[in-house]
């Protein structure tokens, strides 16, 4: 299961004890999204019984993950150091939305990936 959701009040916990229950003993979890999406106890203790089969992190309820979280030593585990959105055209592809988003500031028209404050995102 890969976790996209963004940090609205709505989506705290939204991966809990119940739906990780849900998943199967093979099933990992790929969490990209924001740390408080997912109830990180509930997924250590899913993790420690082998209620589900893995787990790749790349944000965390608290950052940086504390020295002394379990998810450190668990092999079950991959932890990323929060840049899965990544990529070697990263600069390039920001940089083209910048210069779409400067001719339509100047045209009038609206911007892309404005921020929508009612959604929280």
């Amino acid at each position: 299961m890969q976790v996209t959701l963004p940090s609205t009040p709505a989506n705290n916990h939204l991966i809990n004890a119940d739906v990780l229950a849900a998943m199967r003993k093979t099933a990992v979890l790929i969490n990209v999204a924001r740390g408080n999406v997912v109830d990180e106890p509930a997924l250590i203790k899913a993790l420690q019984t082998h209620q589900i089969g893995g787990a790749a992190l790349d944000v965390f309820e608290q950052e940086p993950l504390p020295a002394d979280s379990p998810l450190w030593h668990m092999e079950n585990v991959i932890i990323t150091p929060h840049l899965s959105g990544f990529t070697n055209r990263y600069n390039e592809m920001a940089a083209d939305v910048f210069s779409q988003n400067l001719e339509r500031y100047l045209t009038g028209q609206d911007l892309l990936n404005q921020v929508n404050r009612q959604r929280g995102y």
